[in-house]
């Protein structure tokens, strides 16, 4: 079982995971906008982070870097509906990958079949 932080203003992307992730059997909790997301990151511990990009209160880039200052191994999926250059910039520093929205749960499960194969859970 993996322990999950959803970072997203949008509600429908919130619960869209959160039923895909909880029948999978994980542990799923959210922040609705970029500072909870960071404040709820730091103070917890989470195998996988799922952030958007363009939230209110800081952008996914910027949960991202402050995110993995304290914590440098955090596991950052980084989401968006159109993909830019904060996303990009996110995954050239390090973020695992970025998973366009509307989400392809083949695509996502492979995801986290990957995650799962290389990190001790």
């Amino acid at each position: 079982m993996l322990s999950i932080l959803i970072i997203d203003d949008s509600e429908i992307i919130r619960n869209l995971l959160n039923e895909y992730l909880t029948e999978l059997g994980h542990k799923v909790e959210f922040a609705v906008n970029g500072q909870e997301g960071i404040d709820k990151a730091l103070a917890g511990d989470y195998h996988i982070i799922f952030c958007d990009i363009h939230m209110p209160r800081k952008n996914g880039y910027i949960v991202f870097k402050e995110v993995t200052k304290s914590n440098p191994d955090q596991i950052f999926i980084m989401t968006d509906s159109l993909p830019d250059s904060l996303a990009e910039k996110a995954h050239e520093e390090g973020a695992w990958c970025i998973l366009t929205k509307p989400f392809d749960l083949n695509e996502l499960n492979e995801v986290l079949q990957g995650i799962i194969n290389r990190v001790s859970v």
